[in-house]
């Protein structure tokens, strides 16, 4: 019986390591065959390391009094006191609903909206027609925050706004679109969606281009018009990617895009348009404070971090596949 238990244990080893012994062999073969791959995906993998995971170790300053004569390892560790401070601050309250206010309208009304235009743009069976509006609504996507803030100071302009002068022409008072606190966080929506409606719509054209036509005949033959088609056949198809994208947006919630908030702000709506990216840049850029608005980035960091995992761990319990 010990002879019989003592040659099943060495055969066990040895079908083990025989096992993993081959599953090294297939790993460097597989190395060897995709060699040409993983060199194209080396300049994007160094470029990760050395720009985004690198400069992370960056973020022990935000537990420091940090001084740049000191340099990191000098300077004096001071614990969540820098946290402390932000979440004692006055304008704390302020900077979190601006920035949480300016995020749910950009997803309320800017999400959907490359989702939408996707959509009728898939019905358009004109193929010239199709690629010079897809040409027309991708443009705005290259021009940068500057030119679009110009070019809404040419159209509101409460002085000499083309939108005003002709509310004058007809007779009608003047309104102050920019300096107007109420219409503050509608106009940077406005901006969002005109500049990257049309650039959201690529991922979800090339997601509705993998629809099965023959689904869509199966269900012309069966009545369904091109709304119930649409509704049954094409959104379900791509929910999965809107899923994703979703959850990647929510890891973005308090980033609203320095710049355009940057340009837009003036004294006048300085109240609904102060958010935690133009607050770090007066605390970090202009006052030299460069722990505490490190903790300020950090706290962004973790709750965007939080919102992509609980958002995540919600899909997949809705039996999605969710982002990891």
């Amino acid at each position: 019986m010990k002879e019989v238990n003592t040659i099943r244990m060495y055969s066990q080893r040895g079908a083990t390591g025989f096992t993993e012994k081959g599953r090294r062999k297939s790993k460097w073969h597989g190395l060897r065959r995709d060699k040409g791959l993983y060199l194209l995906m080396l300049p994007g993998l160094v470029f990760f390391i050395l720009f985004k995971y690198v400069p992370m170790w960056g973020i022990v300053i935000a537990f420091q009094d940090y001084s740049p004569y000191l340099g990191v390892v000098q300077s004096k560790w001071v614990g969540f006191e820098h946290f402390n401070r932000l979440f004692s601050n006055p304008d704390f309250v302020k900077l979190l609903r601006n920035t949480t206010m300016i995020s749910l309208m950009s997803l309320l009304f800017f999400f959907p909206m490359p989702i939408i235009f996707s959509l009728l743009l898939n019905e358009v069976r004109n193929v010239v027609f199709k690629r010079i509006l897809q040409s027309i609504v991708y443009l705005p996507h290259f021009l940068s925050w500057v030119i679009i803030a110009g070019i809404t100071f040419l159209l509101f302009s409460q002085t000499s706004g083309i939108v005003n002068l002709l509310l004058a022409s007809y007779g009608e008072d003047k309104v102050d679109f920019l300096t107007n606190s109420d219409m503050f966080w509608w106009l940077l929506t406005a901006q969002s969606i005109w500049k990257d409606t049309g650039w959201g719509t690529i991922i979800f054209l090339a997601a509705i281009a993998g629809v099965d036509p023959q689904q869509f005949e199966a269900a012309k033959i069966d009545g369904a018009n091109r709304l119930r088609q649409v509704w049954h056949i094409t959104l379900p198809a791509i929910r999965s990617v809107i899923l994703i994208l979703l959850i990647l947006r929510l890891g973005h919630v308090m980033d609203v895009g320095f710049e355009q908030v940057f340009l837009m702000m003036n004294g006048a709506v300085s109240e609904v348009a102060d958010v935690f990216e133009t607050y770090v840049y007066r605390m970090g850029i202009q006052s030299g404070q460069f722990s505490y608005s490190t903790a300020v980035g950090l706290f962004k960091s973790v709750i965007g971090l939080v919102l992509v995992i609980v958002s995540n761990r919600i899909a997949k319990r809705l039996g999605e596949e969710g982002v990891y």
